[in-house]
């Protein structure tokens, strides 16, 4: 089996992965990155990006990744798909374990993002990306003057409702139970002007057509026949993204919601190892945020393994 030593190794080729690598090969340290499937992370399955800086509304998540990953690729990045099954942190080279080869690195990078919770309702698969969503930062100024439901009630689905309520005409908020009394924030939720809560009901199905979403059918409770209600929108939290970190056993330490610890160069507690984006369960799951991080431990990176005190700007100034 082959075994590849490089300066870096990248675990994940979403926007953090992908940005951290341009990063590091541009500072002409060998870099490779490990991707399991680049079809499935969170901004390859986003059907129109609109908040991005400097990125046409025109373009999907996919286009955009495959623009990261190829600019990466440009300046030396090897980019491989494999899945990681095991890493070690232990020694002074880090060694990550794959099926079609072992990879030995003077650092390394967690960028293996979060996992979704599977779709569970009828419709929800089908209409991701043309209708569905999970997050409405990302999405939500698509539905301007138009209704949308929300379904969840957790601190998630709270917090995004009232996003939504800048946007959408009417936020229909679905939910299986009644929220506490003593829950301030969905008190405040209920109060909007342009929000209804369906209290003791259950999203039974996502209905729509070729153009997407047109509706949800609803079960409520105390009424034995099944209410179709109009939206254009449907935005799911039924529970949080889990951190990939399976692959990693008990070698690095983690939050109690399962993000890696890091530190504010991305720095985990096992020296020559750190963790970007998704991976991180940050409160704010967005591309640029990703993109971010992977610039910052880059650069950290690069003092780490140079031993440069000061860290290297990357611009020129004409």
């Amino acid at each position: 089996m082959e075994t590849i030593e490089t300066d870096v190794v990248i675990v994940g080729g979403g926007p953090a992965g992908c940005s951290c690598a341009l990063y590091t090969s541009r500072a002409d340290l060998k870099t490779v990155i490990l991707d399991k499937n680049p079809a499935v992370g969170a901004l390859a399955i986003t059907h129109q990006i609109a908040n991005y800086p400097g990125v046409s509304s025109e373009m999907s998540g996919e286009d955009l990744l495959t623009l990261m990953r190829d600019q990466a690729i440009q300046y030396g990045t090897d980019y491989r798909r494999a899945q990681v099954f095991g890493v070690d942190v232990t020694g002074d080279w880090k060694i990550v374990y794959t099926p079609e080869g072992t990879f030995k690195g003077r650092s390394l990078v967690l960028a293996s993002g979060a996992m979704g919770r599977p779709a569970s309702f009828k419709g929800e698969a089908e209409f991701l990306g043309r209708g569905v969503s999970y997050c409405a930062t990302c999405d939500g100024a698509f539905y301007r003057d138009r209704e949308v439901a929300v379904v969840g009630i957790n601190k998630e689905a709270l917090e995004e409702a009232q996003v939504l309520t800048k946007f959408a005409s009417t936020v229909h908020w679905i939910t299986s139970s009644d929220p506490k009394d003593n829950d301030a924030h969905a008190m405040e939720l209920m109060h909007q002007s342009n929000v209804k809560h369906w209290s003791r009901t259950r999203l039974m199905e996502i209905q729509g057509d070729e153009a997407g979403v047109k509706g949800v059918l609803l079960k409520n409770r105390t009424n034995e026949s099944n209410l179709e209600l109009p939206v254009e929108g449907v935005f799911v939290y039924m529970s949080g993204s889990k951190p990939i970190t399976d692959f990693l056993g008990d070698q690095i330490a983690l939050k109690e919601d399962g993000g890696i610890i890091v530190d504010d160069f991305m720095s985990t507690t096992s020296e020559g190892v750190w963790a970007i984006g998704d991976i991180r369960n940050t409160p704010f799951k967005q591309a640029v945020v990703a993109a971010s991080d992977g610039c910052i431990a880059a650069m950290a990176i690069d003092r780490y393994l140079n031993s440069r005190k000061a860290i290297r700007v990357d611009w020129v100034h004409s």
